[in-house]
């Protein structure tokens, strides 16, 4: 019900209430001049009627009245006790709820049967809550990664970076890079490729060669002989890198094979390339590329992750809607993970409950006290103000009945 209707519905019950007063009015006038007139015994019964309802309604109205307005606009003593008490309502409530509400006693039935697991369960298993669940969780992380500080998230980046970098021991890491290399024989692969490379880069440029051999030759020299020997350097290098990467044994591979053991050993135990290292990993530290890098990092992720949740269809999206799927797969058919879920619910609504209960009391006293006391008592008078009205009725009609039955006894006995 709204505001508005409540308040029609005040106005018709004090309507209602008041009209009764006035037709008790009307009677006794209506009976006073009768008697006067052309007095009947029946005549005083009804006026003693009259006469006691309008004292009990006026009485009644002013009791009701009382409660939540000066009646009459008559500041008189323990009137508009609402507004002038709502601190102390507002305390009383507090504790009253806390003492009766808030115990273990009662707590425990209520609690004891929460079933968390089987609401969302429930809820989940209904399709369209699962793609408002879904849509909502996109919509709020696309909010989130946009709303992020930038330079924050970069700073977070570059620090913790840096922080890790600095302890990385750089000399170990390489000596064990290269081990690693050679144990999964990939610097032959290297030395196969490389030389293969060369080969056919020589043999595609042979002129080149020839161009280079009679730019440095003597004048007295004949070209062909010019061109025999660039054909022979040609055809030498070809043919020595062609070996290399055609023979798996040749002499050479093992040679860089000793010399990357030995360089692997060496950047382990010597100073001076711990040092060599170490220099360029601070230089590399104390530079503005560390920022810059992670700049980089957090845009690519960044527009890596708005784009993905503002695409139709996206992976992360996907992703999103399979782990709901699961989730309400896992809430459907795990009894122990739902029991689980039930039982640490349970444990923790029941602690923080009592925990904070006092709390709570605290937070209906503040929340009644800060009110406005007329807003206060306008809002109570909606709530009960209409059965309060009925409290007028039958004062009207309690205090008529009395009234009569007090007459009737004084003219039997006196």
């Amino acid at each position: 019900m709204t505001t508005t209707e409540k308040k029609q519905q005040l106005r018709n019950h004090k309507m209602l209430a008041t009209g009764l007063f006035i037709l008790m009015a009307f009677i006794f006038i209506a009976m006073t001049i009768g008697i006067e007139k052309a007095p009947q015994a029946w005549m005083y019964y009804v006026r003693a009627f009259s006469e006691a309802a309008m004292v009990g309604a006026l009485a009644d109205w002013f009791a009701v009245t009382a409660l939540f307005h000066y009646p009459l606009g008559l500041r008189i003593p323990h009137t508009n006790l609402i507004e002038n008490s709502k601190q102390r309502i507002g305390d009383n409530l507090g504790s009253f709820v806390v003492d009766n509400f808030l115990t273990p006693e009662n707590l425990r039935p209520y609690i004891s049967k929460l079933e968390l697991s089987k609401f969302v369960a429930e809820w989940l298993a209904k399709e369209k809550n699962k793609q408002l669940l879904s849509g909502e969780v996109i919509k709020y992380a696309h909010k989130i990664i946009l709303e992020l500080d930038d330079q924050f998230i970069i700073g977070v980046i570059d620090k913790k970076g840096k922080e890790f970098i600095d302890q990385i021991n750089a000399n170990e890491l390489l000596a064990k890079g290269l081990e690693y290399a050679m144990n999964k024989d990939i610097h032959n692969q290297l030395i196969t490729f490389v030389a293969g490379k060369l080969k056919t880069y020589i043999a595609e440029n042979q002129n080149m060669v020839k161009d280079k051999v009679k730019e440095e030759s003597s004048v007295l020299i004949p070209g062909f002989v010019d061109n025999m020997i660039a054909k022979k350097i040609t055809n030498g290098l070809t043919k020595y890198f062609g070996d290399i990467a055609a023979n798996a044994q040749h002499p050479i591979r093992a040679d860089i094979a000793r010399q990357l053991t030995a360089m692997a050993s060496d950047i382990k135990t010597k100073p001076e390339w711990k040092q060599d290292i170490d220099k360029l990993k601070h230089e590399f530290l104390d530079s503005s590329q560390t920022t810059k890098l992670a700049a980089d990092i957090w845009n690519s992720v960044k527009n890596g992750l708005v784009t993905a949740l503002e695409a139709e269809q996206s992976a992360l999206k996907n992703y999103i809607r399979k782990s709901i799927d699961d989730i309400a797969d896992t809430f459907k058919n795990d009894a122990d993970f739902n029991q689980k879920i039930n039982a640490w619910v349970r444990k923790n609504a029941y602690k923080i409950v009592l925990k904070n209960k006092g709390s709570l009391g605290a937070l209906i006293s503040q929340t009644v006290g800060n009110w406005e006391g007329k807003d206060l008592s306008e809002k109570l008078e909606l709530e009960v103000g209409k059965d309060l009205q009925f409290i007028r009725i039958n004062g009207t009609l309690v205090g008529g009945i009395v009234g009569l039955i007090i007459y009737t006894l004084t003219q039997i006995l006196l």
